[in-house]
């Protein structure tokens, strides 16, 4: 098999780790970004940078997209308008109804749509360890791997185009629980007068321990809110989380307030900020 032409449409921050984990493998690369000078220090790695998605899209094997959200995923895909038969990996995550909208964008192009959002945030997408969750026809496999290989340490098939963003909703629940839930363990102890630290050496080593909330957990207390994964798409995803669960029937109390903490956060002006900051809606109360 010959090498793979890939466009990657959204250099922002998990794009531009994948982009540069795709040159890095030595597939020819195309990237655009809307604001062109997010896209160009990956000149650097061998990437062409282009003016439009189109011209990024141009004889590409392979189109990935990497949006905030299904609107900008949307406009990226419908303007680069890649030849009928390309394969489209979509990697944003863009909830259940956001799946079904973009396969319906990808019949109307004549693309090959492959749902395939990752887990992993900013160092994973740099280190090229994201796990990726596909789901597609069975017969893209093969033509999805050299991508899959370079931006993730493991790709999991779970199905039919669609099935992957419902189980990346499944599993940012998770991340999301953990960090609320360890914002307001150490926000707890805090006002019980306790050193929050204290926390992290009572669970050390048990059932109850885990390297996330660690990694998390010092953030806060360490005051390092850098974007790894910003409170802004925490809380979109906890919407989308919410509103999936509503649409079949399940209530998820849980989540709800969860997605109300990012949402918070976000209003407090910390959208910009990493999830962590979710621990600053406790600092003034």
């Amino acid at each position: 098999m010959g090498q793979t032409t890939v466009a990657l449409l959204g250099t922002g921050v998990m794009g531009a780790g994948m982009a540069k984990n795709i040159a890095a493998a030595g597939l020819p690369l195309r990237v655009w970004n809307r604001t062109r000078s997010k896209a160009e220090p990956l000149a650097e790695v061998g990437a062409v940078v282009t003016d439009t998605a189109s011209a990024a899209a141009d004889g590409a094997d392979v189109v990935v997209t990497m949006q905030f959200d299904v609107e900008s995923v949307t406009s990226a895909i419908t303007a680069a308008s890649p030849a009928p038969g390309t394969i489209w990996i979509q990697s944003a995550t863009v909830g259940v109804d956001g799946a079904s909208q973009l396969a319906t964008v990808a019949e109307s192009l004549g693309l090959v749509y492959v749902d395939a959002p990752v887990l992993g945030t900013r160092k994973p997408a740099e280190d090229g360890t994201l796990v990726v969750l596909a789901s597609g026809p069975d017969d893209v496999h093969e033509r999805c791997a050299p991508v899959f290989d370079a931006i993730g340490s493991r790709t999991l098939w779970v199905g039919a185009a669609g099935q992957g963003s419902r189980l990346k909703l499944v599993a940012n629940l998770w991340v999301a629980t953990a960090t609320a839930g360890t914002a307001e363990v150490l926000s707890l102890a805090g006002s019980l007068g306790l050193d929050p630290s204290l926390f992290f050496r009572a669970v050390e080593g048990g059932g109850t321990d885990m390297p996330y909330i660690h990694l998390k957990g010092g953030a806060m207390l360490a005051g390092n809110f850098d974007p790894s994964f910003s409170m802004e798409g925490a809380a979109k995803d906890t919407r989308l989380i919410v509103e999936a669960a509503s649409e079949g029937g399940l209530e998820l109390p849980v989540a709800r307030a969860i997605a109300g903490q990012f949402a918070a956060g976000v209003e407090a002006g910390n959208g910009d900020l990493d999830m962590a900051a979710a621990y600053l809606n406790y600092r003034d109360k």
